[in-house]
């Protein structure tokens, strides 16, 4: 992505979280991530890179369809528990609480 401020090229790594065939980019650090406020500056606009580069646009996820995706991804990247006080396996209704502060991004899956 590109930083909003410098307009450099930016590279942050993120954990992406595969949730019923759709791809999730969640921010553990909430609303003062700095690639948060890069995505949205860019209107979505961003670059993945696994195993090559993607082009992509990403959409916010609304905030009552987070839930599931939060638990996926508190199982998928380990540096997530302390950041996000919910457990793992924790019902979905307690991760309600939570779900209006951590940003959550949608990713068209590859179709090639």
């Amino acid at each position: 992505m590109v930083g909003r401020g410098s307009g450099r090229l930016l590279a942050v790594p993120v954990v992406m979280a595969a949730w019923h065939g759709e791809r999730y980019l969640v921010s553990m650090l909430g609303e003062r991530a700095n690639w948060v406020r890069n995505v949205r500056a860019a209107n979505g606009r961003a670059v993945l890179r696994h195993g090559g580069r993607e082009a992509v646009v990403l959409e916010e996820v609304p905030i009552e369809k987070r839930p599931p995706i939060l638990r996926r991804y508190l199982a998928l990247a380990p540096g997530a528990p302390p950041h996000l006080p919910v457990d793992r396996r924790a019902s979905l209704g307690e991760f309600e609480p939570i779900a209006a502060q951590v940003p959550v991004f949608w990713t068209p899956t590859s179709r090639t």
